[in-house]
C-alpha cells in the first residue's frame, strides 16, 4: 500500500502519514517492509515443522546458528514437551532430510529433533487493535 492510500484510507494527509510511519520506526514498532513469496513458486516445494530438545544452556547458541541456515523461516522458544519449534523450507524431501541430519542433529546442544512435515497450509495474518472489523457494532448490543 503508498503512503498516498493509507493517507486516503485513514483520512488524513500524506505528511501525516510519512511523519508517523517515520516515528513507528524509529521506536521499533515497525521492524521492517516485506514482501511474501509463494515458497513454491520459488522452488520451496518442501515445508516442515521441527520440534527440538535442547540442553538449557545451549539454546542461544542453537538459536543463532539455525536463524542464519538458509532453509530456516521461523525460530522459536516455546515451553512444553520440547524446546524450540522451526519452520524449514527446502527444495524436496531430499533437501529436507540433508538439512535435519547433516546441519541440525548435528549441531552442539541439540539432543533430539521431531520432523512434521506441512501438507497443506493457509496464511492469517493478524488483525491490529483496534481494527474495526474486529470491534463490534456497538449499536447491536444496545437494548432497546
Amino acid at each position: 500500500m503508498s503512503m498516498r492510500d493509507l493517507a486516503a484510507a485513514v483520512h488524513v494527509s500524506r505528511a501525516h502519514v510519512y511523519t508517523r510511519v517515520k516515528r513507528l520506526l524509529d521506536d521499533g514498532v515497525i521492524r521492517r517492509f516485506t514482501i511474501q513469496v509463494d515458497p513454491e513458486r520459488v522452488g520451496f516445494s518442501t515445508s516442515a515443522y521441527l520440534t527440538m530438545k535442547v540442553e538449557q544452556n545451549s539454546w542461544r547458541q542453537i538459536r543463532d546458528t539455525l536463524a542464519a541456515l538458509p532453509w530456516v523461516e521461523h525460530v522459536a522458544l516455546v515451553s512444553g514437551d520440547f524446546d524450540v519449534l522451526l519452520l524449514v523450507r527446502s527444495a524436496s524431501n531430499k533437501t529436507l532430510r540433508d538439512l535435519v541430519f547433516a546441519h541440525i542433529q548435528n549441531m552442539p546442544g541439540v539432543r533430539s529433533t521431531r520432523t512434521l512435515l506441512v501438507f497443506d497450509e493457509t496464511d492469517h495474518l493478524p488483525a491490529l487493535p483496534g481494527d474495526p472489523e474486529l470491534v463490534p457494532d456497538s449499536s447491536e448490543d444496545r437494548e432497546v
